[in-house]
């Protein structure tokens, strides 16, 4: 199943949502997503690209290439009280007697667990990678990111509501104690935080750096790709980034350079530059949309468990 929640404009708005508790703007309201989202694009001498593009086809599915598997997975929420849903994806020469480190993508506000398989196509491009040699074998995890007992996408005229915005919020606790712990006992993990990574893209992105940064113990690898304004104060997160010290082995930061939401990335950008946190910055020549975030996913998934 393809879907596509970011390949128009109106999606796009969608995905400029403040929603974290301790969010840059938490107003929740049509109109301020629509004008986030239409901000001007002030470029700075360094909001380039960190990376080549990748090669052609690298998110397309290769013939006579081992294909990594996707699985669903439920698990029991303490925060919703249902069960929630997942999907895995399992390396090529997947082993049970093998262990392997984990890496979470979370997914933007107008999707769900599939949109990083079917809109971005995160399979082929791990499928690709492993195929290449350019991967350490790792378990894949694309929950969903919106923590209510009726998680499902909401129609469009209900999106910029406290209790969908809400949601991701409350996802923290949820990934925490049940997501989490849940994988741990399901799959071969090594379960520490130098062996997990998060990433997500969008509204996911800016939950990545929140709960990343914020839990340190628990995620070693953070990414945001094209994060929304529900990501924290770029003065919080730094700090985080600092206290966490050697614990945090990389962060990365990416968006388009056509994003209107750009303004978000650069001030962590800029406020973990400010404060000596090494971290990567890519910019490159997309707009919100997923030829950014498949191109991302490709550079950070290289850089993991090394």
């Amino acid at each position: 199943m393809k879907i596509r929640f970011a390949s128009t404009l109106a999606a796009a708005v969608l995905c400029a949502l403040g929603a974290g508790a301790h969010a840059q703007d938490a107003e929740v309201n049509a109109d301020k997503a629509r004008a986030n989202f239409a901000r001007p694009i002030v470029l700075a001498a360094d909001d380039v690209r960190a990376y080549p593009k990748p090669p052609a086809g690298f998110a397309d599915a290769q013939p006579g290439s081992a294909h990594g598997t996707v699985e669903p997975f439920t698990y029991a929420s303490i925060v919703t009280g249902t069960r929630r849903a997942a999907n895995v994806w399992l390396p090529p020469g997947y082993d049970k007697a093998r262990r392997y480190p984990v890496l979470y993508l979370l997914h933007g506000i107008g999707g769900n667990q599939d949109e990083w398989r079917g809109y971005v196509r995160s399979s082929e491009v791990l499928d690709n990678l492993m195929a290449a040699g350019k991967v350490v074998p790792m378990i894949v995890v694309m929950p969903n990111g919106r923590a209510l007992a009726d998680d499902r996408a909401p129609p469009q005229d209900k999106v910029f509501t406290q209790e969908n915005a809400a949601g991701f919020a409350r996802f923290e606790r949820d990934l925490l104690e049940s997501l989490i712990p849940a994988v741990d006992a399901a799959y071969p993990t090594q379960a520490d935080g130098a062996h997990r990574a998060i990433g997500g893209l969008s509204m996911g992105g800016g939950q990545s750096l929140n709960f990343g940064l914020a839990h340190p113990e628990a995620f070693a690898w953070v990414a945001g790709f094209s994060p929304a304004p529900n990501t924290d104060d770029p003065a919080r997160l730094a700090g985080a980034a600092v206290k966490s010290g050697s614990r945090l082995k990389l962060v990365y930061l990416s968006c388009g350079n056509r994003d209107g939401l750009i303004n978000v990335a650069q001030g962590v950008h800029r406020k973990l530059r400010e404060q000596g946190v090494a971290h990567k910055w890519n910019v490159d020549e997309y707009g919100h949309d997923r030829d950014s975030w498949a191109e991302n996913l490709y550079h950070y998934a290289q850089q993991l468990f090394r």
